[in-house]
């Protein structure tokens, strides 16, 4: 673990290193707005603490000529000041929206401990906010605001927007405080126990696979608070041991370091890290909400976004769905393709920024008449023209098509084309297979190829494809693996002697090469080896192209996460009445 934590605190400087150097918005006149630094005084979780903000103000607007207002913060170990942030500001001021960009709880030189959005901490600091575009109180230097729309007294226009933590705290906003009128949360979860500790079986109470890079690196950056804000306010301190967070998100982390699950520590892992997701609190979000997620993202996949899209349609609250290129693991994020680039303000010129504009267009300008756009919309990267780049559709593709695992190492499209046969793989006690370092890139890394060791995974591969083949969603894969080892043991009241296994689809070329979309992988803690089990995988969007081929992979380990414990040889047979199952959501032309 020495070199581990070493990377992670070279990953927790690299990343915090704007934060030393970025300088406050100035005060005064800047073209079409002016931008005045407020202070705000709020009560969360227990403590008094000052929120850092600055307020758009577009010209022209005042009390006779109101405009709607965009409230917006910052990503993990950001500030107002990041460019992003202070780009969301700058952008909706300059097309007539009152904009408030502030610091979340505990970043930047706001107060308060880092909390991970709990709705009833960072939730209602942000609903302090929301009084004061009301009109219902002043910032700490009595500055009050006259000139927001309102649809009552006291009732503001208010959208939010904003990416990643400050994708989330828009849901935990709109579940304490109904006044919210429209969301945009960009590449954010929907439980945090199954993005930091993802299991893809069905079964959910049985804890996953840590994600060690991602979950030390924000742990780090947290806790390196004082190094990067002179003077650090005593509202940001717990005590030692934890000094930032508050003190349930340090438990967390060290039990996810631990790499043990006793049910007692696995429980209170899962009720504070589902507490403080929208999971838990999405019936109460009734705020439309227009959901963007990258396809590009290790760290909160395609299913995260759909599985909060899913439940906000079914209980009736207005929501629709963009998968778009960049999330928290690169993609393509420039103008000139189509995509929208917050920094630029490209919102008209990009079709995710013009899905954003149409959708305050009409839940904040209010205007009915205003077209926003299909239910699902997706980018496909094998189309070269940025007008036509993105598909849209009613809903997520279903599952279409079968594909079985065969005992020869095929997959074949017909049960009865299935080989008996039998084989074997094993874990060892160092990863052997690699997907993606969230590391590498922040030190100035190269991320090494995705790979995996003979002999520590099975796979199964097809035919050249007859034609091209688009996969859009999450596949599901049915399995069923004889491990004896595991069965003596997976019962010991400790999830962490269960079987790990990452399951995931490569993509190979006529000459060899083989791609791993997006190098996302599915890790899955096997609830039972007695039992077949079902496994999600993450959702993508991919052309596998006429002449290729498409592999399934189970491999025993992956170096981004904390995987088994001891060796565990693992079996899998198969024969044509019973074998394994990959189902795909392919879209049909």
């Amino acid at each position: 673990m020495s070199r581990r934590r070493a990377l992670t605190l070279a990953a927790a400087a690299a990343l915090a290193a704007p934060l030393a150097v970025a300088a406050p918005a100035p005060a005064g006149a800047a073209g079409q707005y002016t931008v005045t630094a407020l202070k705000f005084t709020v009560q969360a979780g227990g403590r008094s603490c000052t929120v850092d903000a600055d307020l758009y103000r577009p010209a022209g607007v005042d009390a006779a000529h109101p405009a709607p207002a965009v409230l917006s913060t910052n990503g993990f170990g950001g500030s107002k000041s990041d460019g992003s942030t202070a780009a969301v500001g700058k952008a909706f001021a300059e097309r007539g929206y009152v904009s408030l960009v502030y610091s979340g709880l505990g970043f930047g030189r706001s107060g308060c401990l880092i909390s991970l959005d709990d709705p009833e901490i960072d939730g209602r600091a942000a609903s302090g906010l929301v009084d004061f575009l009301a009109g219902e109180r002043a910032a700490d230097d009595g500055t009050k605001v006259d000139y927001v729309t309102a649809d009552r007294a006291g009732d503001p226009r208010v959208g939010m927007i904003g990416g990643s933590y400050g994708g989330a705290v828009q849901l935990a906003t709109a579940a304490v405080d109904r006044r919210v009128d429209a969301l945009v949360p960009m590449i954010t979860w929907h439980d945090l126990a199954y993005s930091l500790d993802p299991n893809n079986a069905a079964d959910r109470s049985v804890p996953g696979a840590a994600k060690w890079q991602w979950t030390n690196g924000f742990y780090l950056i947290g806790e390196g608070q004082p190094l990067l804000v002179p003077n650090l306010d005593p509202s940001r301190v717990n005590r030692l041991g934890c000094l930032h967070f508050v003190t349930k998100a340090c438990e967390t982390i060290r039990t996810l370091n631990s790499g043990r699950y006793p049910a007692d520590r696995t429980k209170a892992l899962q009720e504070f890290a589902r507490g403080v997701s929208p999971v838990s609190y999405l019936g109460k979000v009734k705020a439309p909400t227009l959901l963007v997620q990258g396809q590009a993202d290790t760290l909160f996949n395609l299913n995260e976004a759909e599985a909060t899209y899913r439940t906000l349609t079914a209980q009736g609250t207005p929501a629709k769905m963009i998968w778009q290129s960049w999330g928290h693991s690169g993609g393509v994020r420039d103008a000139a393709a189509g995509e929208l680039d917050l920094d630029e303000g490209n919102l008209e010129k990009s079709y995710v920024g013009r899905r954003i504009l149409a959708w305050f267009d009409r839940y904040l300008q209010k205007k009915k008449g205003v077209d926003t756009g299909p239910a699902f919309a997706y980018r496909r990267d094998w189309i070269g023209d940025p007008d036509t780049t993105y598909a849209t559709a009613s809903k997520v593709p279903p599952l279409s098509r079968k594909l079985y695992l065969s005992g020869d190492g095929k997959l074949v499209d017909n049960r009865a084309k299935v080989a008996r046969g039998s084989r074997e793989y094993r874990n060892l006690l160092v990863p052997t297979s690699h997907s993606e370092s969230s590391l590498a890139g922040l030190i100035g890394l190269p991320d090494p190829a995705p790979y995996d060791t003979r002999g520590t995974y099975l796979d199964w591969t097809t035919e050249p494809l007859a034609e091209d083949m688009d996969v859009v969603g999450a596949p599901r894969a049915t399995l069923k693996v004889i491990s004896p080892r595991t069965e003596r043991v997976q019962h010991s009241g400790d999830a962490a002697d269960k079987l790990v296994l990452f399951a995931k689809l490569y993509d190979v070329a006529p000459d060899g090469k083989k791609t791993l979309v997006h190098r996302l992988v599915s890790p899955v803690r096997v609830p039972d080896v007695t039992k077949p089990f079902t496994v999600s995988l993450p959702g993508i969007v991919h052309r596998y192209e006429k002449g290729h081929r498409l592999r399934f992979v189970v491999a025993a380990s992956d170096g981004a996460y904390l995987g088994n414990k001891g060796v565990k040889p693992v079996t899998v047979t198969s024969a044509p009445g019973d074998t394994g199952v990959l189902d795909l959501p392919v879209v049909r032309h």
